[in-house]
């Protein structure tokens, strides 16, 4: 990600300009790093430069330069379907972020909501083609008209020397000035990387390699009915509560969701540990300080009442399902094919499968068919995972083991992951093997000596263990479940 180089005190760009690193950086891409430089090229000092087209054009130099590049970056977003990236560098920004930065800066949109066709109706009524800022600094229509003017009268210029131009310091001559160096921004702005391809009004022909087909955007039908154009090849993402699948699909996301002072998915820092965190509600303005091209929802109930409309502001927003829990699998293809990664998920589907099946077969042969529970024990409470979630649709499911009498009660009802286990029920479990995620900051030993779980099978025959808060067993996905495997067979294969 680009860092804007921070304007010193003896810049001598336009004071008007409310953004010095930008328009330094902007002025770079062509060669033109500051005033100073384009005042060397045409033999003036840099004050002198820039008072006279500011005099002419009402703003900078490379203020005037910025707006012709928003006004190619518009109709290219307007007439192709080339990527964020491609017409990044077709306007002179070799780096994506910083254009769409730049974009939403000078515009009032990000390119990508521009090119939504919402957007871009409205925009195309209220703002003439030629004229990138509705309320911009300076107009290039004004400047257009005058350097057509100048043109028309050869007395105003001097000739080219070695490429050079020899400046005549006569007051007349300072709008030959004016134009040439117009026409030298002009064409720092549109050369360079040339233009992708207009496709209105002209059809593909069929040697499209497969590589441009999938360069362009995707309009996909989310699980409320929204139809989302996700962009191809998604740069910053934020899918709250769906890291894992991020994670195993090689994707790394803009901002990871926490709770309360930086509670994150512990057995994901590897992958994630440079990620910054976003609270788990994922408040608009947080959300929009991101700058995601694309939002994912886990489920409904995180976009309820208006939030879906606010979240699609910020950027395109698709909802992965309707429950409050839906099945991790179809999730993962799901994600896997918004972020046109289908195959790696099917992939990374069938590699847990395959690791899911050895694991059970290896269980079977050694232990038999047994009862096992996964508790969760807090400071004040006890949980019991729901028989067909989070980590009990890996121990029953995937893993083959029976499920105790007391767990299947419960569930019954149980609409969340880990339901409250009363000291009651705590008593009446009869599970041959617990598994304890370990929330206490006490050891497994000062748990179990508490006399109501004295009359569990497991504690009596020493078949309860316990890993940290940070482990995978509170979460779903190939690599939270993979790593429950991974624990389980360590812990009853000794």
């Amino acid at each position: 990600m680009y860092t804007p180089i921070a304007g010193t005190a003896g810049s001598n760009l336009h004071a008007g300009c409310r953004d010095t690193g930008d328009l330094i950086y902007a002025g770079s891409l062509c060669g033109v790093h500051n005033a100073g430089s384009l005042a060397g090229l045409l033999e003036c000092s840099p004050r002198h430069l820039t008072r006279l087209f500011k005099k002419q054009t009402d703003c900078s130099p490379i203020m005037y330069l910025i707006q012709l590049r928003m006004v190619k970056a518009k109709e290219l977003l307007r007439k192709t379907d080339a990527t964020l990236q491609d017409i990044a560098g077709s306007v002179g920004y070799p780096d994506g972020y910083f254009f769409s930065r730049a974009f939403k800066k000078y515009i009032g949109v990000s390119p990508v909501h521009y090119r939504n066709s919402l957007y871009s109706s409205a925009l195309v009524r209220n703002t003439r083609l030629d004229n990138p800022l509705s309320m911009s600094e300076c107009s290039i229509d004004s400047i257009s008209g005058t350097l057509h003017t100048v043109i028309e009268d050869n007395n105003h210029y001097q000739n080219y020397d070695e490429g050079i131009l020899r400046m005549n310091r006569n007051a007349r001559h300072s709008m030959a000035f004016i134009l040439l160096l117009s026409f030298t921004l002009l064409l720092s702005a549109c050369s360079g990387t040339s233009s992708p391809a207009a496709t209105e009004g002209t059809s593909q022909g069929s040697n499209n390699t497969a590589a441009e087909q999938t360069s362009q955007e995707r309009v996909l039908k989310d699980a409320l009915g929204h139809e989302v154009k996700v962009p191809a090849q998604p740069q910053r993402v934020i899918a709250s509560y769906l890291e894992d699948h991020l994670v195993a699909l090689g994707v790394k996301p803009v901002a990871q969701w926490s709770v309360g002072k930086n509670s994150v998915q512990g057995y994901l820092q590897k992958e994630l540990k440079d990620v910054p965190t976003i609270a788990s509600d994922l408040p608009f303005e947080a959300v929009l300080n991101f700058k995601p091209d694309l939002i994912i929802m886990d489920s409904a109930s995180m976009v309820e009442g208006d939030k879906y409309n606010q979240y699609s502001k910020i950027a395109p927003t698709y909802v992965v399902g309707s429950n409050m829990n839906n099945d991790w699998r179809q999730e993962l293809l799901t994600v896997g094919e918004v972020l046109n990664k289908s195959s790696e998920a099917k992939q990374a589907l069938s590699s847990y499968d395959k690791k899911a099946a050895e694991a059970k077969a290896k269980l079977s042969q050694t232990i038999g068919q047994k009862t096992v529970a996964a508790l969760w024990v807090t400071d004040k409470n006890v949980y019991v995972v729901n028989q067909s979630l989070s980590s009990g649709d890996v121990l029953y499911k995937d893993l083959g083991f029976k499920i105790p009498q007391v767990v299947q009660e419960i569930s019954k009802t149980a609409k969340a992951n880990w339901s409250n286990l009363s000291l009651e029920k705590l008593a009446e479990l009869d599970a041959d093997y617990v598994f304890i995620v370990n929330s206490k900051n006490v050891s497994k030993e000062d748990i179990i000596k508490d006399p109501v779980w004295a009359g569990i099978p497991a504690v009596k025959a020493g078949h309860v263990y316990d890993f940290g808060k940070d482990s995978s067993w509170l979460y779903t996905g190939t690599i939270a479940n993979g790593q429950m495997i991974d624990d389980v067979l360590k812990s009853v294969i000794q």
